[in-house]
């Protein structure tokens, strides 16, 4: 068995360098896709961009014979690496864990953060704006879109709740005797997260004319594209949303809930942030099990089927 293994290696010739370049190039594929699974955030995303621009800067001044340019660029990428290292800590952890665990289909599995559809969710979020905005209560809501918020771009996480979303709940967090009513509340899903949250003011100089919770939900939006804010005026009881740093304002109750079914689809999928990688991986694999059957003798998928 060993021999015949060997012969078919040497029968190979050129054919196994193509072989194993194919397979070279869908191992990397697959780590490209994997690690953007994991790094859903736009804002990380041009972070490894950067990273991967600065690699290949780097490499460049290498081959074109400049010694100093390629020595700081060296170091500029190995500070970068550390730096990534301690910025993405609980990406890394996370894929880690699932490794350790054996779960190598998961890696490959982009996560989905379930939005329940107006009729739910939306629709308790709607009431609850609605009756502070009558009542004039001010109030800050935090929703995320695409993924999950990490605490360290909240000033202070807050205090954990773990409650349902209901309209009943969120008009009692705001209450203006309530412990919580100063913060923002952040919504999960079907879930309300967190309440009391202190969240970074925007450095804008046109946000400065507007009060401290506008300034909040253009701040986190501005930090955290995978999330959009409600806010209510204490003062006016009018309605902003605000998304990537920009506040629309005043809204009505009827455009603040086209505008939240627009924003938040039944089902988000990270395999948006590379769209296209999977198949072309998928693909590629297809070509590569191909070649392989058609290498070693046996029929195709193709020809199976047309049996």
């Amino acid at each position: 068995m060993r021999d015949w293994w060997k012969q078919w290696l040497i029968n190979l010739g050129w054919s196994q360098s193509l072989l194993l370049g194919t397979l070279d190039i869908v191992l990397v594929l697959a780590l490209t896709y994997m690690i953007l699974v994991i790094i859903s955030e736009r804002r990380t995303l041009w972070m490894v961009r950067g990273f991967i621009i600065l690699m290949l800067a780097s490499a460049l001044s290498g081959r074109l014979g400049l010694p100093l340019l390629s020595f700081v660029l060296e170091k500029l990428v190995i500070g970068c690496a550390v730096a990534m290292a301690v910025a993405l800590q609980s990406e890394f952890r996370r894929f880690l864990e699932q490794l350790g665990r054996g779960e190598f289909r998961q890696l490959f599995q982009p996560d989905r953060l379930a939005i329940p559809k107006s009729d739910s969710v939306i629709d308790e979020i709607v009431e609850a704006v609605k009756e502070l905005s009558k009542n004039r209560i001010g109030a800050l809501l935090i929703v995320e879109t695409t993924g999950p918020i990490d605490e360290r771009d909240f000033s202070v996480p807050g205090v954990k709740l773990n409650a349902e979303v209901s309209k009943e709940l969120i008009q009692t967090i705001f209450q203006p005797k309530t412990l919580l009513h100063d913060g923002a509340t952040l919504i999960r899903g079907s879930r309300i997260v967190s309440s009391g949250i202190i969240l970074p003011l925007s450095g804008r100089t046109a946000s400065r004319q507007l009060g401290t919770r506008h300034r909040a939900a253009m701040g986190i939006t501005e930090r955290v594209e995978n999330c959009i804010c409600v806010v209510v005026s204490e003062e006016t009881g009018s309605i902003s949303l605000a998304e990537r740093g920009t506040l629309n304002r005043p809204l009505t109750i009827k455009k603040l809930k086209e505008s939240l079914e627009a924003l938040l689809s039944p089902t988000v999928d990270r395999e948006a942030v590379a769209p296209g990688l999977l198949s072309f991986v998928r693909r590629i694999g297809g070509k590569t099990l191909a070649l392989v059957s058609r290498l070693l003798g046996l029929p195709s998928t193709a020809s199976r089927e047309k049996k």
